[in-house]
């Protein structure tokens, strides 16, 4: 049996627990109500199960490919599903309408994130990174640079990227040397490597959107002389037309465990074209923007893997049989019980199953919270919202992906000898 999405569970929050028709006062919300919700999990969830899930495997076993002249070749199948998707406006649910979007709840577009991330994680990363480059450019851009980049960002005919990491710097960014040089022309030369940049490369969109952190010269030492750019793959022009492609390439792959089908690029930038997001030196929060929206990402991706692992586990107990049933046989007409019969397995099971759906419940919850900060009249309500959002967005991450890691690491369990 493959991944079959919960769609019972998401429709329990959404109507019994969040009572989402009682904000249909805000914006978005009234375009959503039960008929509309219903219709995008059971439509998303067949995309999921027949398209993207079979590809799992296929895109793990196969990974990526650097070719010679630094392009990257991505699983087959990949191509053909992330057109449909595109096609099908599966990026758009939660966009601005102004640029595309439907203008849809976050929580609802998390709910169909969440089947992305079960069936398949590395393919949901595309889109999903891109999503947040679009609302970093949405938060921090121009009107011009908004007009220029986000409608093909919101429909995912073009991708998004978060470079951060290099080398020599992770969580401290204040050490970063990615420099950007001003130009007479108002752009920005931009020169460094980044490294672990998830979607970095690939031929599935006409043109990739970076966002890069850099360092003017003579910005203060740390995090306060941090500045953000826009560094597209090919120059758009003012009309978005595509132009010369920009100096910025992919130099080398890295592996990500279980996720192989996803591009995990070494960026070299040299020289390359760029244009300053937001003022010079207050680059970094802007980008918190994006790294927040991809913590609520990674918890999620964190919750989603133990359901898939669950969903596993599950089928696996359900038809191996070994010993029999501490309080006698089960199944006397079987050569041996099926392993759901002993406490231990049922044990991890429940756990999984308590941790999955309990954290479901915290990050649809939470991403209601992300609609009420965005979407309230109230101040009072918006004041709130961010104070949840600034405190508990961190503590989401790490503890559902902790739990992920769990989750998964018990499933493997069940399986015995199999795992």
């Amino acid at each position: 049996m493959g991944y079959q999405a919960p769609i019972r569970d998401m429709k329990f929050l959404f109507d019994d627990v969040l009572e989402i028709d009682r904000f249909s006062n805000l914006e978005g919300f009234a375009d959503a109500p039960k008929d509309v919700r219903d219709q995008i999990l059971e439509e998303g969830a067949k995309f999921c199960e027949n398209v993207l899930a079979p590809l799992n495997s296929v895109g793990d076993k196969q990974g990526c490919k650097l070719n010679p002249d630094n392009t990257v070749t991505v699983p087959e199948g990949f191509t053909e599903a992330y057109h449909a998707l595109v096609e099908a406006g599966w990026p758009l649910l939660s966009a601005d309408p102004n640029y595309g979007g439907q203008g849809l709840p976050h929580v609802v577009n998390l709910a169909y994130s969440e089947m992305t991330s079960s069936s398949n994680m590395a393919f949901g990363m595309y889109p999903g990174l891109t999503h947040g480059c679009y609302s970093a450019i949405h938060e921090g851009g121009t009107d011009e640079q908004k007009d220029l980049y986000l409608p093909k960002l919101a429909s995912g005919e073009w991708a998004g990227t978060m470079n951060l990491t290099e080398p020599h710097c992770g969580t401290d960014l204040g050490l970063l040397r990615t420099k950007a040089v001003p130009q007479a022309d108002g752009t920005y030369k931009i020169s460094g490597q980044k490294i672990w940049i998830s979607g970095g490369e690939h031929s599935m969109t006409a043109n990739h959107i970076h966002l890069v952190l850099a360092r003017l010269e003579g910005a203060p030492a740390g995090v306060k002389g941090i500045s953000l750019f826009i560094v597209p793959k090919f120059i758009v022009h003012p009309d978005g037309s595509l132009g010369e492609r920009n100096t910025v390439s992919c130099v080398g792959l890295e592996e990500k465990m279980g996720i192989h089908g996803n591009a995990t690029c070494v960026m070299q930038y040299e020289e390359a074209t760029g244009y300053l997001i937001g003022e010079p030196n207050k680059g970094l929060s802007i980008m918190f923007v994006m790294m927040n929206e991809a913590r609520i990402g990674v918890g999620l991706q964190g919750m989603a893997i133990g359901e898939s692992a669950y969903q596993a586990a599950l089928a696996f107990a359900k038809d191996r049989r070994q010993g029999r049933s501490l309080t006698g046989p089960k199944e006397p007409d079987q050569p041996a019980d099926n392993i759901l019969v002993h406490p231990d397995v049922r044990r991890m099971l429940m756990d999984i199953k308590a941790h999955t759906e309990g954290g479901r419940a915290f990050l649809y919850w939470t991403a209601l919270y992300g609609d009420l900060l965005h979407k309230s009249p109230d101040e009072a309500v918006r004041q709130k919202a961010g104070d949840y959002m600034s405190l508990l967005t961190p503590v989401l991450k790490a503890y559902l992906t902790d739990k992920g890691h769990k989750n998964a690491s018990d499933a493997l369990q069940v399986h015995g000898g199999s795992g």
